[in-house]
């Protein structure tokens, strides 16, 4: 080293010359550098300041100036001093490199002596970095000089040679020398102590770096630059080889410029393999593609330099290409052993080998795919390594490694990122096809990674088909789903990744599935395919829908139902016989989508499924093999209705899916499993609608794919369709409308044929002709035997489509429609107690009851003719939810608007609309008189009252009269109800008493109004009054009782009406009847009650007629008279006051008419028996009103001189005394008649 440093120092050009030389100040050439920059770590772009960036790389390769606008001065300043540009290198050589061994030492001292006190990380930083800044321009220096000054040595003459040009004949073995003994000083990067190497980790966010960083990034510069230079003198030389004179090596071969790039090339190498070696003994299987094999974007951007320069020397001087160098350093890590005698420099021990070398081809691959300007690109950069592979591949793959999953899928998951990028290799199809062909019935699962690692299960064809689609569509190799592969699918998926992406090469012509065509089919045959399990099935049938679906559809659905048809019907376990049918039926999906008939495949599918069905319905089938064998029938019925939703016009023998086997298997079965077959039906139905529908749209033709057949072609298949929906289904459906627990699915089943029925009107069978939508709207909704909750919820359904809704409306063959579907809603909310049950298993029935009672009756006030109704009658129904409130407006409403017609006609057709409306309305709530229901019972009297109140003028002609003496008969005077001996449920008397009072209003209005059975309804109406008064009347006065009596809340009203008057003189006339008449000299039972009813009846009323207010007045009198208890003394008096106002208020300071007939005819009656209580009586009157009994004076003084003069005794002093009395009270009148008395 001192004979280097030897030589003077000095400058070889003095300060003074520069100024006339003019000095050249290069700019900062590139260098590998890990410097923060933004968006740099997240898009993993390469540094700005590097090779790649900078054009180093494109101007080597294309032998272009290194650095062609620095070094252009005469002079160059290199480590801080000046020299000649175009002589430097050759006078100077030993000196500069010298100079750079000089820095470098420096640099490392700095690091050993460095600390971590952050007050010297600046200037520490600042002198590291210009350190190596004055190497790199050092190396700079060197490239340009042999570009630019450099000529090839060629043969001198004999004769005196100058120094100059002997010493530049010298320079090439010089500088091959030099740069030997550079790389002898800064050794190998795997030997670089461990707080330098430490730098590849450090967190690149600052601007202040550590010597060791510095330190770190010169090595790699050097190493390449050595490369760089070493292939520049190659270029120079022309080919010519170069010694170094002063160097042999171990062996004793000379070293040449030839060697030294050889052994850099792999010294490089061994270090990086080694340093991605460390790396992934840290990484998980799980990461394998995720995890980088380089430390930093340094070590990547040599990578694709070392990449582009082997390859490019490759073809350019035919040297060993890059593959061939990393194919021997790994076939060294595989073997566990060095390579001849060489040491290769990296740890012999790898935790595994195989794994390591897979993932460092894979990530060399994906870093082969950038091109000279680092970029990545889509076509491959970098020549395939195939050959390699394969042999790796046959290793891993031979049967007696007997692999696991685990590494299986590593290998498989980078062979399939391999095939993205370098395209797919016939041989690594076939060697995985041998391995797994052996192994199909595995379930290719990783234990460790638990749940996430499980193969999922295809529950459904659809389910099966895109799980084969999503194998055909690999994810690009950067793509998250592509890494995340091995969490996400076993190795068989990715196998089948492989083969999807081998048969669909573009511009192969069907070569690729030639190739393994008969590979693939030979290893299937009767012995294995009785072999295989549940997992091997299901990798069969996904194999076999990968191969379809990107080679030759129908040659592959052929061989692979040949091939399941091998399978045994009888012995193969039904959880395979299901399966087999979800693989089938996929294949018939994909036939759908290529438009290609599928009536083969379907034909085949459904003899299997009839068989199953019909050992589905024998009764000697045993509960257990029915139970299993639900789910074929199950996967088949999803099957099929998948194929029916994904058919895009149901014109590809699609209804060969649907036999006779549909109708042996409904029967059969339970609740829930009829549910789901009801649900497929439903699915198919309205699929079938929608698809004919669209058919006879105009814009059809143009969306509908190129084989789509012509519309008249489409209805004739769709004709077909629906053939088969009425012969296996609506049978089935018919036979269930009966059922007292129907499955909600039956309405919308029931539903879907109507509506079918509305499209296709002669699809349907003979036995539903010409009218079929009205002969189904019968059997499903208007049909008085429904359940309510059949009726309800096929009726939502139905008045929902607003074209169902115009046919009901005006249609052809609708006839009654609207009405019967207000008579079905009438129906189902009278009986909606007949079907609740507070049991918990009927709860949720009755919840949704209600709720499509709620539904209906929105419904049912939409429709055109009940908007008419309510319009008519003024009355509104959007603010009414409740059906029993909607009820109610909706027979107001009925009601109403009769009363406002005007023409006979218009009247009698009103009556016979109304009567269509309600029915056999007695028969709908005959159910809850005979289980005696409470909230039945209170509903069905509520009902029927709010009926003949608001239906009373209706109800009084002679078509409607029958079904209001019905309604009496039945509800008001049952027969147990007037026999005496019979008590009256309880829960009934409840009821009426509720609801008494709309009854008595409407039958006081339908008795004024008759014409014919007037005086039948006026006996029938004082019957009623007279049970119910009786009935609800307590046995002594109660004010409670009493006030809420149904007869008196019936007859009182704020207003006084005609009405109201006549009902009241009815229930007077019944009281003086029937409640106030004595017996001899017994007073009538319950008379106080009788009398405080009489007393609030006429004090709630203001009635003023004398003629109605006088009708109880004789009985009260008697009462009066006879009876001394002093309750009934007050009442008589009170009502006797009360009606003697009345009627003197009606006809003013005048003696009423009406009252003095009625006192005269009680004097007269009582004369000579009673004459003392007559006058006692009279007394009472004459108190309230003394004009009323002056009137009387005559017939007074005429009767009690007729009493004297029948006794024979003269004049009776005490009856004048009480006459006396009586007249005191009379004013002037009485005192005449007392004077005339006493002249007697």
């Amino acid at each position: 080293m001192e004979s280097e440093f030897s030589q003077s120092l000095t400058p070889p050009v003095s300060p003074s010359a520069l100024n006339h030389y003019g000095e050249s100040a290069p700019s900062r050439p590139p260098c590998f550098t890990c410097a923060y920059e933004a968006g740099r770590e997240d898009t993993g772009r390469l540094s700005s300041n590097g090779y790649i960036s900078r054009g180093a790389l494109k101007r080597l390769l294309l032998k272009l100036d290194p650095a062609p606008a620095d070094f252009g001065g005469d002079t160059v300043d290199i480590f801080d001093f000046p020299w000649v540009t175009e002589t430097a290198l050759v006078e100077s050589t030993k000196l500069l490199f010298g100079l750079f061994r000089q820095k470098v030492l420096k640099l490392e001292t700095l690091v050993q002596s460095s600390s971590h006190d952050f007050g010297q990380a600046s200037s520490l930083h600042y002198e590291a970095e210009e350190l190596r800044q004055q190497c790199v321009l050092f190396l700079s220096y060197i490239k340009v000089f042999i570009y630019r000054f450099l000529e090839p040595s060629q043969s001198l003459d004999e004769g005196p040679v100058h120094p100059f040009k002997d010493a530049e004949a010298q320079l090439p073995s010089v500088l091959v020398e030099e740069l030997f003994s550079i790389t002898l000083l800064i050794g190998r990067i795997g030997n670089l102590p461990a707080n330098v190497q430490s730098a590849f980790t450090i967190q690149h966010q600052g601007k202040l770096f550590p010597p060791s960083w510095q330190l770190l990034h010169l090595h790699l510069d050097i190493h390449w630059s050595v490369l760089e230079i070493l292939h520049l003198l190659e270029q120079r030389m022309m080919g010519q080889v170069v010694y170094a004179h002063q160097f042999v090596n171990l062996t004793g071969e000379t070293l040449t410029n030839i060697s030294l790039f050889e052994d850099q090339v792999n010294n490089l190498f061994c270090d990086l393999i080694g340093l991605a070696m460390n790396k992934y003994n840290k990484v998980r299987p799980t990461e394998t593609l995720n995890t980088h094999h380089y430390h930093c974007l340094c070590t990547k951007e040599l990578w694709i330099l070392l990449i582009h320069l082997l390859e490019h020397r490759s073809k350019s001087i035919h040297t060993q290409s890059f593959w061939s160098y990393i194919n021997a350093l790994l076939q060294t890590v595989l073997k566990g052993t060095t390579s001849g005698d060489r040491d290769p420099g990296f740890p012999v021990h790898c935790k595994d080998p195989e794994g390591f070398t897979w993932w460092l081809l894979t990530h060399l691959a994906q870093i082969g795919m950038h091109n000279r300007n680092g970029t990545a690109q889509q076509e491959k950069q970098l020549e395939d390594n195939w050959s390699f592979v394969i042999g790796l591949l046959k290793s891993i793959c031979d049967p007696k490694k007997a692999a696991q999953e685990e590494q299986i899928r590593v290998v498989v998951h980078c062979c399939l990122s391999l095939s993205l990028m370098w395209g797919p290799n016939v041989s690594a199809v076939t060697t995985f096809w041998e391995y797994y062909s052996k192994n199909l019935n595995s379930s290719f699962t990783v234990p460790w990674l638990g749940v996430s690692g499980l193969g999922s299960i295809c529950r459904t064809p659809l389910c099966l088909l895109q799980q084969a689609k999503s194998c055909c569509s690999p994810a690009p190799v950067g793509s998250s789903s592509h890494t995340q592969l091995y969490r996400t699918a076993n190795s068989f998926h990715i196998f089948l990744r492989i083969l999807a992406l081998h048969l669909s090469q573009e511009h192969a012509g069907g070569a690729p599935w030639r190739q393994i065509k008969g590979r693939l089919y030979s290893k299937f045959h009767q012995r294995r395919m009785m072999e295989l399990s549940d997992m091997g099935l299901l990798h069969f049938l996904l194999l076999f829908l990968v191969l379809a679906q990107c080679a030759e559809l129908e040659d592959v659905a052929s061989r692979a139902c040949d091939l399941l048809a091998m399978l045994p019907t009888n012995s193969t376990p039904l959880a395979l016989r299901a399966l087999q049918w979800r693989g089938q039926l996929a294949l018939v999906l994909l036939y759908l989508e290529k438009g290609l008939d599928v009536g083969a495949l379907a034909e085949q599918l459904a003899v299997y499924f009839s068989q199953a069905a019909r050992e589905f319905y024998l009764k000697t089938t045993e509960p257990s093999r029915k139970l299993a064998l639900w789910a074929p029938l199950s996967s088949y019925l999803e099957g099929v209705s998948e194929v029916f939703e994904t058919s895009p016009n149901l014109t590809l023998s699609e209804e060969r899916l649907l036999n006779e086997g549909f109708g042996l298997l409904l029967p059969a079965c339970r609740q829930s499993e009829l549910s789901s077959a009801l649900g497929f039906l439903q699915t198919v139905l309205a699929q079938l609608r929608r698809v004919h529908q669209r058919c006879g749209q105009p814009s059809h033709s143009v969306d509908s794919p190129s084989w789509a057949p012509l519309p008249s072609v489409a209805k004739e298949r769709h004709q077909a369709v629906a053939a088969a929906l009425w012969s296996h289904f609506f049978p089935f459906l018919c036979s269930m409308r009966l059922s007292q627990t129907p499955p909600p699915q039956l309405a919308d089943a029931a539903a879907g044929f109507t509506l079918l029925a509305l499209d296709m009107p002669g699809s349907a069978p003979q036995n539903l002709q010409p009218h079929p939508i009205q002969s189904i709207m019968q059997s499903f909704g208007w049909d008085e035997m429904l359940h309510p909750l059949l009726v309800t919820h096929y009726l939502n359904h139905l008045l929902q489509n607003g074209e169902l809704v115009s046919w009901v409306s005006s249609g052809q063959g609708s006839g009654s429609a609207q009405a019967l579907c207000v008579r079905a809603w009438i129906r189902c909310v009278l009986q909606q107690y007949l079907h609740k049950s507070p049991d918990a298993p009927d709860a949720r029935a009755g919840r949704n009851l209600d709720e499509q009672l709620a539904e209906l009756t929105r419904q049912v006030f939409r429709l055109p003719e009940v908007e008419f109704v309510l319009q008519r009658a003024g009355l509104q129904s959007a603010a009414v939810k409740d059906p029993k409130a909607a009820m109610a407006v909706f027979l107001k409403a009925v009601g109403r608007s009769y009363c406002e017609l005007q023409l006979l006609s218009e009247r009698s057709s009103a009556v016979s609309r109304a009567l269509e409306y309600v029915g056999d309305i007695l028969k709908y709530i005959k159910p809850y008189l005979q289980n005696k229901s409470r909230e039945g019972l209170q509903l069905a009297y509520w009902t029927i009252g709010c009926l003949v109140k608001h239906w009373s003028h209706l109800l009084a002609t002679s078509k409607a009269q029958q079904l209001l003496f019905r309604i009496v008969d039945v509800l008001l005077l049952p027969h147990a109800l007037l026999q005496q001996d019979t008590a009256a449920h309880t829960q009934m008397l409840s009821a009426l008493k509720d609801s008494l009072p709309m009854f008595l209003q409407g039958l006081s209005v339908a008795v004024s109004v008759s014409h014919s059975q007037g005086a039948y309804l006026k006996q029938q109406q004082h019957s009623v009054i007279s049970q119910y008064l009786s009935r609800f009347l307590p046995a002594t006065p109660s004010t409670g009782a009493v006030v809420n009596h149904p007869v008196l809340l019936a007859a009182c009203e704020s207003t006084p009406s005609p009405q109201g008057e006549r009902l009241r003189k009815s229930i007077l006339h019944v009281l003086r009847e029937n409640f106030l008449q004595f017996k001899g000299l017994a007073p009538p039972p319950r008379l106080a009650a009788v009398l405080c009813f009489l007393l609030e009846l006429l004090k709630r009323n203001s009635d003023r007629d004398p003629a109605l207010l006088t009708i109880p007045l004789p009985s009260v009198l008697r009462c009066l008279m006879l009876v001394n208890e002093p309750q009934v003394k007050r009442l008589s008096s009170e009502v006797t006051q009360l009606i003697v106002e009345r009627c003197t208020a009606a006809v003013g300071e005048q003696p009423c008419e009406h009252t003095t007939a009625i006192l005269r005819a009680f004097v007269d009656e009582n004369e000579g028996v009673y004459d003392q209580q007559v006058y006692n009586v009279l007394e009472v009157v004459a108190v309230l009103h003394p004009f009323t009994v002056a009137a009387l004076i005559p017939f007074l003084t005429l009767s009690l001189r007729k009493t004297e003069c029948k006794r024979g005794l003269g004049k009776n002093t005490s009856l004048r005394n009480g006459y006396r009395r009586l007249l005191a009270l009379l004013g002037d009148s009485g005192q005449a008649e007392m004077i005339s008395l006493e002249e007697d």
